[in-house]
């Protein structure tokens, strides 16, 4: 069964994260994507370890987990396109692609010729997707950007942490690449959005896609929060702005967490921790009261909870329909019956480890699955083979190229 877009060919020419990331979604869903990487060192992220994948005997690898997690179902081509031999080499691979993907500073591709402008008049119909800190124009566009910063100065951090008057208090970033990962769904839909138009315009296109936009854009009822009120939402760590009790609670012997959506729930949950009068006192019968009001309700609430363990109360709610959760580190995750289920850790064929773990791609197409092709590469795994496959270069001349350090 072919995937949904394996008539699409992607030239991958991003490194990191956001970038790869939406090349791994394309290619997730059937595009061949070739990843230009700089010959001898490659992907930045390729020296982002420890920890490194372990080969049969145990011993790492020089593939980081950090590589691997963004780059499954890529052939890794080693193209140097500082020298001339090597821009002409993606110039002629950008002619047979259907999108570019790419994460330079603004204009850093110009010089070498591999800006849109360029490859646009070798190929009208190319989707070319740019992914930036900044965007293409305005007063930071020439800065480079990085998530950790992006999700600061994007008022992600100061949503994210405990507030001032509680112990541990300041703004906290989130514990992945979010931003990165965020801007690399975005690019995705936008790609889409993009190939469709040309299906009915035969017009290639221009896409422009910055960290800060997707940053902002994502905050979501938090900015509108703030634009219908004026006011800055403050940080109240696991508390959520708009609904209460919506948080993390103490148990007997750890924590759980406790997501009430209606009064309806709260009713049942009060019941069941032993105080249906909170149910029917004006503070707490809405969530609107409850929101007013949750600095009375969360100690109570916290003093009903710790009677007892997290399983024990689990079990009762998910049995009278309130919703709640353990907080899990990633062993409970992978060990965690639902995640099984859903086969959310994969394994594939690996050159020099055997095998890989990874994780599956959520998507779930019930006429085109995604598919699992080929492991993340090795650096440079498959240039001979893309370069005779669609350049038609013979063996001498991509000896010629290798002794040039071309590739």
């Amino acid at each position: 069964m072919s995937g949904a877009l394996s008539h699409i060919r992607v030239l991958d020419l991003s490194r990191v994260l956001a970038g790869p990331w939406a090349g791994q979604n394309l290619a997730d869903l059937g595009a061949e994507v070739i990843k230009v990487e700089r010959p001898g060192s490659g992907d930045d992220t390729r020296a982002w370890g420890p920890p490194y994948l372990k080969d049969q005997n145990g011993q790492p690898t020089s593939e980081s987990a950090y590589y691997l997690s963004a780059n499954r179902n890529k052939r890794s081509v080693t193209i140097d396109f500082t020298k001339p031999e090597g821009q002409e080499l993606v110039r002629k691979l950008a002619a047979s692609a259907d999108v570019v993907l790419e994460n330079f500073k603004v204009g850093g591709l110009r010089k070498y010729g591999l800006d849109y402008e360029s490859l646009a008049r070798i190929n009208p119909r190319l989707i070319y997707c740019s992914v930036t800190g900044f965007g293409q124009d305005g007063p930071y566009a020439a800065r480079a950007g990085y998530d950790f910063m992006i999700q600061g100065l994007g008022g992600l951090m100061s949503i994210t942490g405990r507030g001032n008057d509680e112990p541990g208090a300041g703004p906290i970033k989130v514990g992945v690449a979010l931003t990165d990962i965020m801007t690399g769904l975005y690019s995705t839909i936008a790609v889409l959005a993009a190939l469709a138009h040309r299906e009915v315009s035969g017009e290639g296109q221009y896409i422009d896609m910055a960290l800060l936009d997707v940053q902002v854009a994502c905050l979501a009822n938090q900015a509108m929060n703030f634009l219908t009120t004026g006011q800055p939402p403050v940080r109240l760590g696991n508390a959520h702005p708009n609904i209460v009790p919506y948080q993390d609670f103490p148990t007997a012997d750890g924590d759980m967490i406790l997501t009430i959506g209606n009064d309806g729930q709260f009713a049942k949950f009060a019941q069941l921790a032993g105080h249906p009068e909170w149910a029917e006192d004006p503070r707490f019968a809405t969530n609107a009261a409850r929101v007013k009001h949750r600095d009375v309700l969360i100690p109570l609430i916290r003093q009903a909870t710790v009677m007892r363990t997290t399983a024990e109360w689990i079990e009762l709610l998910e049995q009278a329909g309130v919703p709640c959760g353990p907080i899990n580190d990633l062993k409970q995750v992978f060990d965690d019956p639902q995640v099984q289920a859903r086969g959310l850790r994969i394994e594939m064929p690996h050159p020099t480890a055997g095998r890989v773990p990874l994780v599956a791609n959520p998507i779930r197409l019930s006429k085109t699955p995604v598919q699992y092709r080929l492991a993340p590469p090795l650096l440079g795994q498959h240039t001979h083979s893309v370069l005779k496959e669609l350049l038609g270069l013979d063996e001498a001349e991509i000896e010629k190229l290798s002794r040039l350090k071309v590739i």
